[in-house]
């Protein structure tokens, strides 16, 4: 399963952008969503967006963890807090340390942060 988390407002990002954002279900900063088994189509808008989004591979404990604290269970996606003690950078360029791209299974502890 593949947690993709939006990381950055809308404010000033291109209009194909927003348009993937929003047909990732992703319309407002810190929403995620989880895909069981991502297409190619799915898989490249995520590829497009990677510099605005975090995700990763997400285990099933974490899974469970996001279902129980949703409220409504209709919902396809979550929303979620601010991570508690804030985010390092979004990006370091070169280094590699930012919370944006792929994360692989750092993604789990980002999510439960944000939980």
């Amino acid at each position: 399963m593949i947690c993709v988390v939006r990381i950055s407002g809308q404010v000033g990002l291109r209009k194909d952008i927003v348009e993937t954002l929003y047909r990732l279900r992703l319309r407002r900063k810190y929403s995620c969503i989880v895909i069981d088994k991502p297409t190619k189509e799915q898989l490249g808008m995520i590829n497009k967006v990677q510099d605005f989004v975090a995700f990763g591979e997400i285990n099933p404990e974490t899974y469970k963890k996001l279902v129980e604290k949703r409220k409504t269970k209709i919902k396809n996606f979550f929303r979620l807090h601010p991570p508690r003690k804030g985010i390092d950078s979004k990006k370091h360029f070169g280094v590699k340390k930012g919370v944006l791209g792929n994360n692989k299974e750092k993604i789990n502890d980002l999510i439960l942060r944000m939980l």
